[in-house]
């Protein structure tokens, strides 16, 4: 039995091969594409649990790749790590806007790679397991959860939809669960460390930056609901509790 089957969208191909590599030392079934317009052809007649894109490919860029996934109804939900050779935060912006989960810059080290690679998929399966039965009391006509209000932020967790003022606000699925754990303990301080376990499902010293990107992304998105969310230097984050 497998960890999972990965597609490696890699140009160079050494590279493609060591990340194939090192997966499958680690149980995971891999395929590999040198091609973007090919990687979206073998995820339309394979079944994929996680795509490793690569941002700069020959034919066409890693973003439309994500972008062309994230428009396709039966890949939607299907989790993306982009891999970049840049590392500049324009970037790991455009990532997260099209709807990667994670990203990783070049070089990275085998070892980061698959605790990445089994964050994301742990993450995704725990998500899906907790949307069943949800989905089943909707249908049979229970309750929906009730949505979740802080200053001028209200959220529907059932309907994964986010409002600020009343104007819907678009996030993607990491901004959502980020906002989500950071409201459930309004005045207390989460730790980006904290904050890397829960939400994105890895420990504390590896690419802790990350958190910093998506609660900069995540406020600028949410305009003036942003204010709510206050950075404890050295620390991490906190919404302030508007009940006091």
């Amino acid at each position: 039995m497998t960890a999972g089957h990965i597609l490696v969208v890699e140009d160079e191909a050494d590279l493609a091969e060591l990340i194939a590599f090192n997966l499958r030392q680690n149980a995971y079934e891999v395929t590999v594409s040198h091609e973007g317009k090919r990687a979206l052809e073998i995820l339309q007649r394979e079944s994929i649990d996680l795509v490793l894109l690569d941002i700069m490919l020959p034919d066409i860029l890693g973003t439309e790749v994500c972008r062309q996934v994230r428009k396709a109804p039966n890949l939607e939900h299907l989790p993306v790590v982009m891999l970049t050779a840049k590392g500049e935060e324009v970037d790991r912006v455009v990532g997260f806007e099209l709807g990667a989960d994670d990203y990783l810059t070049k070089p990275f080290s085998p070892r980061e790679l698959v605790l990445r690679v089994s964050a994301v998929l742990r993450r995704f399966k725990a998500a899906a397991s907790a949307e069943a039965p949800r989905a089943n009391a909707v249908a049979s006509g229970g309750a929906d959860g009730g949505a979740k209000v802080l200053g001028p932020i209200r959220v529907d967790p059932e309907r994964h939809e986010v409002y600020v003022g009343g104007e819907a606000v678009n996030l993607t699925a990491l901004e959502f669960r980020l906002l989500l754990d950071l409201m459930a303990k309004p005045g207390r301080v989460q730790t980006r460390e904290g904050l890397l376990d829960r939400v994105w499902g890895y420990a504390a010293g590896v690419g802790s930056r990350t958190v910093d990107t998506h609660v900069k992304r995540l406020r600028e998105k949410l305009g003036v609901g942003g204010d709510v969310i206050e950075t404890v230097r050295g620390v991490g984050y906190r919404v302030q509790d508007l009940e006091r």
